[in-house]
Parts: structure tokens; sequence; C-alpha cells
């Protein structure tokens, strides 16, 4: 049997959002309602759900960023992840390569090592001269590249990208998708988030469908790609997340 990294039983997160500009009242939002499944060495899981399903908040959860108001999660002791998600990470006045090197050593990777994998970053980021320009130059596909390369080199335990596969030109994301195939191979661990079914199935061996903060199906990532497909075919547009919280 596999090693279990991360478990999740019946976890939800609730925010406090403000009601009214002058009364001070809150009301609660529950992001999570309930969440149940586990990460298992080795494998790669995908995530799908419609806009303000609760993809993001619980790639926050799995990454250690917020813990959870109710249920349980549990993770394996001195455990290693890292988080790509777009604007997660980055800090705007450094350039490119100081953002490779910082966010390198936060993710655990020597201050050396990230300075030895920074030509490789430069090249697979296809940054060019952005390379050495500051990040608030950049456009939302050019930051997801530097933060994919990165964490490439880094390699954490456990890989979680939020949506950055769909990110950029379609020539990058082929290689991207390539590029986590390849790791993948090694017995790594990754967790993927996507609207794209087609990208679950093609690189997920399970998966887990969210729906208003609930986990309704999880499975073999084709039977469950073609569930959700299914549901959405015809199905009204989801209310979008309140603008204050990233859901």
């Amino acid at each position: 049997m596999q090693d279990v990294l991360i478990s999740l039983k019946e976890v939800g997160i609730c925010y406090r959002r403000p009601h009214g500009f002058f009364k001070g009242s809150r009301s609660d939002f529950w992001a999570l309602k309930s969440v149940t499944f586990d990460v298992q060495q080795g494998e790669t899981i995908g995530v799908l759900g419609r806009n303000g399903a609760g993809k993001s908040t619980l790639m926050r959860v799995l990454a250690g960023i917020i813990a959870p108001d109710r249920g349980k999660l549990e993770m394996r002791r001195n455990m290693r992840s890292t988080l790509l998600s777009i604007g997660v990470g980055s800090h705007s006045t450094l350039s490119g390569r100081e953002n490779a090197i910082l966010n390198g050593m936060l993710l655990g990777a020597s201050k050396e090592k990230m300075i030895q994998s920074l030509d490789r970053i430069r090249e697979f980021s296809e940054l060019g001269e952005f390379f050495d320009e500051p990040i608030y130059t950049y456009s939302s596909g050019m930051a997801a590249r530097l933060g994919f390369a990165t964490a490439l080199e880094v390699d954490p335990e456990v890989l979680l990208i939020d949506e950055m596969l769909s990110v950029g030109d379609s020539s990058f994301q082929q290689k991207s998708s390539k590029a986590l195939k390849q790791r993948l191979k090694t017995g790594k661990t990754a967790v993927l988030v996507s609207h794209d079914s087609k990208t679950i199935m093609n690189l997920c061996s399970r998966a887990i469908w969210i729906e208003n903060g609930i986990s309704i199906a999880e499975g073999e990532a084709e039977v469950v790609a073609k569930k959700y497909e299914a549901a959405m075919q015809g199905a009204p547009a989801a209310a979008p997340p309140d603008s204050s919280i990233g859901v």
C-alpha cells in the first residue's frame, strides 16, 4: 500500500466577510464545506470544479497556508510541498532572477543550488531579457512560466499546480505538460487543478470533483472527468465568488 502524504476528512474552510461598508457586521462564507480524500505518494490527482467551487482554497489547505475551521487535516512530518498559482510567492519589485533564487530557498533549496539552476530556469521559462526585469513588468503568463521553471528545479515532494498549465501559449503548455509527465515518471506526487477535463484525463491517475465546497466524486480520472463534463453540459453558470475572497 502506498504511503499517504496528506489526508483530509470532512475539511471545511470559513471566511468572515464584512457586510456593509459602515455597519461593521460580518457574515460567514464556507468556501469549503466538506472535502474528504487522501493524497498518496507517487500519484497525480486532478481537481475539477467550476469557478467558485473551492478549488484554490483547497490548494491552500494542501500547501499548509491555511488551516481547516472544521474537519481533520493530517500531513506526513517533514513533507515539502509547493503551490504554483498566479500571484502567489512573487515579489513584484524583484527581478525574475532574484525571485527564482528567493522562492527556491523558501522551498528548501540552498542558495548555491538555485544560483547553479538559473541558466536552466531562464531557458525553460523563455523569458529572455525579462529574466532580469522586475516581476511587475511581467504578464500573468510570464510569471507562471517563471514559477513553473523554478519549481521544477527545486523538485519538492508534492507539487501543487493551480491552473498554471492553462496559462501561456499552446507551445509552452505542451512543454510544461511534457516536463510534468517526465517528473511524475520518477514517482513524484502532484495535485493539479484545472477547468479542462482533458488535461486531467491526460495527466492524472485519479480525480476529485469539487462542487459548492463539497467533494462529490472521487475515482479514476477518466471516469470522474466524464461525469463532470456531463454535468456541465447545459448547467447554469456558477455565481461568481465574493471579489475579496479567492476560492
